[in-house]
């Protein structure tokens, strides 16, 4: 180990968020500190901070989009403490479990989501920012002795569909914004309050009983071009649905956005199935780029923005 030079933060990441961070870094102008990381024959994974941490604020940028990522964002949390990091400031673009925030009664089940929240905080770092959450129960699960923040992706998102707006029309004209169900049309609203364009919403819940709904969006969908938007991808079957309700209602086409494309099994194929031609969506979860189906946006702006204000650091400071 040896000395990283005059105190400047240090940023890491865990191995799925490392494109991410080599994102983040250069806006921060600092340069992405790599762990020394190895594989042992039985599967154990050995970590090494490569310069020292002590007297220094850092940087994790950690996706948990499977178990073995977020026991390597623990691992990093403490192994950070232990080497007496001045502080720990973690990003979380993509938080798995995070739909799973309460249990039904007398179910038995695990709701994963807070006891991972709890399980991080419990590891002390001293800020957590997490992107476009399912739920905000999980940021609440600690004592208060955690700085939390939520942040936003709407600004970026309206300008990608900004970047589809081609025709002569202006957007609120040509687009509607739909969200799947009620439970996310006020996110939907700010969404389509920063774009000038109308939104509704779908109710998944009553749609099999109760077709009325079709009728509700007709008004505003007849003619439009439908952006059904979520918080995530999964396997996509509410989006799926709402894709049919969409072109019932007379939409002339449907397009799909969300900022985790986790796009789980089959999902990808059964969009493509459903004439869905683009899929727009931030590359919060690892892995996902552009492509013919895909347009991806990334966030590494909004966190840099968002650490250069906790942090203090100056444009070029490194």
């Amino acid at each position: 180990m040896h000395y990283c030079g005059r105190k400047q933060p240090i940023i890491i990441a865990n191995r799925a968020s490392r494109e991410m961070a080599a994102q983040v870094a250069p806006l921060l102008g600092l340069e992405l500190t790599e762990m020394d990381i190895r594989e042992f024959a039985d599967g154990e994974i050995y970590h090494a901070f490569p310069c020292s941490l002590s007297g220094h604020d850092l940087i994790l940028i950690a996706a948990t989009p499977d178990d073995s990522s977020f026991q390597e964002l623990l691992d990093l949390i403490a192994g950070a403490r232990y080497w007496n990091a001045l502080s720990v400031n973690v990003v979380i673009p993509y938080l798995g479990y995070s739909t799973m925030e309460r249990a039904k009664p007398e179910s038995g089940e695990i709701p994963k989501g807070i006891t991972r929240a709890r399980q991080l905080f419990r590891a002390r770092p001293d800020y957590v920012a997490f992107i476009d959450l399912h739920d905000e129960a999980v940021m609440h699960t600690h004592s208060g002795e955690v700085r939390i923040r939520h942040l936003w992706t709407e600004r970026l998102a309206a300008e990608e569909i900004r970047k589809l707006h081609c025709g002569t029309s202006g957007i609120n004209e040509s687009m509607v914004l739909v969200s799947p169900d009620y439970g996310f049309s006020k996110r939907v609203g700010r969404l389509a309050s920063l774009l000038d364009c109308p939104h509704t919403a779908a109710n998944k819940d009553r749609y099999g009983q109760d077709k009325t709904i079709v009728g509700q969006l007709s008004s505003v969908l007849q003619g439009r071009t439908a952006i059904i938007c979520d918080d995530m991808i999964r396997t996509g079957g509410s989006m799926l649905q709402t894709v049919d309700r969409c072109l019932e209602a007379g939409a002339v086409e449907v397009l799909v956005m969300a900022t985790h494309l986790v796009l789980a099994g089959e999902a990808r194929q059964a969009f493509i199935a459903k004439g869905i031609r683009r899929i727009l969506g931030a590359n919060t979860y690892p892995g996902r780029k552009s492509d013919d189906l895909l347009q991806v946006f990334s966030v590494a702006p909004l966190i840099a923005g968002e650490l250069k204000n906790y942090l203090g650091l100056e444009p070029n400071m490194a």
